[in-house]
């Protein structure tokens, strides 16, 4: 049972939050506090050490200083940082986290590029009436919601806990 909670809410949050980011260019606050929270309860029940879940913490809490500096320097916005900085807290202070962000940062210069190619051409688009959400083609801020997503999907099969809970059902 608490397998399919491991399984499912990271990649239904983060799924959610790409597709609210991509719609309405935010991230709700309640999809960050899911992910802390279900991470804080899942990771006792699956073996994880206190010392292992402050490593996820430390992991974490060394990704929110990044995007706080990010923030205050208005390069980032307030639900990406806070949605980054959740889903670290899946990854710990470990290889899974660099991975995570590698795959964050890849994915978020291709989504960047293709935005900034489909605003070149938002005129062409909205007048063939191609189905795309407004606020994409005429905001100026990118949607990384987005890339921190797939990212995050993508990184997922190397957070400890789903090692610790595919573990747990074997």
């Amino acid at each position: 049972m608490f397998e399919i909670a491991v399984l499912l809410t990271f990649p239904l949050c983060m799924s959610i939050a790409a597709i609210s980011d991509l719609l309405t260019m935010t991230i709700p606050n309640r999809i960050s506090l899911i992910l802390a929270v279900g991470f804080l309860t899942l990771a006792p029940a699956f073996g994880l050490s206190f010392a292992e879940i402050g490593m996820h913490v430390a992991g974490a809490s060394t990704v929110f200083l990044a995007c706080f500096a990010l923030f205050a320097l208005n390069v980032m916005g307030g639900g990406d940082a806070k949605l980054l900085t959740a889903a670290a807290l899946w990854f710990g202070f470990d290889s899974s986290l660099l991975e995570f962000l590698i795959y964050i940062a890849f994915i978020g210069g291709v989504v960047t590029v293709l935005i900034v190619l489909l605003r070149a051409q938002s005129s062409t688009i909205m007048a063939i009436g191609l189905p795309l959400p407004g606020s994409l083609l005429v905001a100026k801020k990118i949607p990384y919601g987005i890339a921190i997503a797939i990212g995050g999907i993508l990184a997922f099969p190397s957070s400890p806990l789903l090692i610790a809970a595919t573990h747990t059902a074997l």
